[in-house]
């Protein structure tokens, strides 16, 4: 079953600056993108080719922490900054495990709501829904999640790919306090963050052309992402980049470690 989100006219969409949900969409291969999007896309393809691949290993990661979660019995996920479908999203990901799971996504770029309510179908058993909202709206999201998901059992927040639009000033770590603070004990948090640690000149770049955009973007240190944690149990194999998260046999390394800290941890 599927819902619709609260406002059936979505705003207008701006083509008028590059959207990170788009350019996201570029890296992969999509053509969901504007020129807009493909030009600055490519500047910070200049800087760091493979970002492509980067995306990629992080939808990975997200599926495989997904998985899991719903192997370990959770059965409800509420997605913030989804982007654009891309098959397996993550509704066919945990119902293939758990057929009767509940998935709420969360963006706020209109040409993303146009695609939920093509693509996001549940099974049968299950239920997915889609609130157009900015993860700088926390009561907003908790709200409409609300009307889906079950808050007094167990919800896998994941914010993947995310946070690194969010700079200081957006007060990042009180944003996911805040969420994680409506949802009962036994819920888990999945977060993957770009990191500037091992080249930093590069992504000094690449935070330069997002911002000119107008994305508030900002790369952060394993300590900066280990505090999104505080508070919570990690699930092994701990903080790592991405590709080190429970890789799979025949799983082929980068040469050049992925600029990627991802985790998973479980609210006490």
């Amino acid at each position: 079953m599927n819902e619709a989100e609260q406002n059936s006219t979505p705003p207008p969409i701006d083509t008028s600056r590059p959207h990170p949900a788009r350019m996201y969409d570029y890296y992969l291969g999509g053509k969901d993108n504007y020129p807009v999007d493909s030009e600055a896309a490519d500047r910070v393809m200049s800087l760091f080719p493979e970002i492509g691949t980067g995306a990629r290993i992080n939808r990975t990661f997200m599926n495989r922490a997904c998985r899991l979660l719903a192997e370990r019995g959770i059965r409800q996920f509420l997605d913030i900054g989804t982007g654009i479908p891309t098959a397996p999203n993550l509704h066919q990901v945990v119902q293939e495990v758990a057929p009767a799971a509940r998935v709420v996504y969360v963006d706020n770029d209109p040409i993303v709501l146009r695609h939920a309510e093509a693509l996001l179908r549940s099974t049968p058993k299950g239920r997915t829904g889609y609130i157009q909202a900015d993860a700088r709206e926390p009561e907003k999201i908790i709200e409409g999640a609300g009307e889906i998901l079950d808050l007094d059992q167990p919800v896998a927040l994941s914010m993947v790919a995310l946070l690194h639009f969010l700079s200081d000033e957006h007060r990042p770590y009180d944003l996911v306090e805040s969420l994680l603070d409506s949802l009962p004990s036994g819920s888990h948090l999945v977060l993957s963050h770009v990191t500037g640690d091992f080249d930093p000149e590069t992504w000094e770049k690449i935070v330069g052309i997002y911002r000119e955009s107008g994305v508030p973007a900002q790369v952060r240190s394993r300590a900066e992402f280990t505090r999104f944690f505080e508070g919570l149990e990690l699930v092994e194999p701990g903080i790592q980049v991405a590709t080190d998260w429970h890789p799979e046999p025949g799983d082929r390394k980068p040469h050049s470690p992925v600029p990627l800290y991802v985790g998973v941890a479980r609210k006490p």
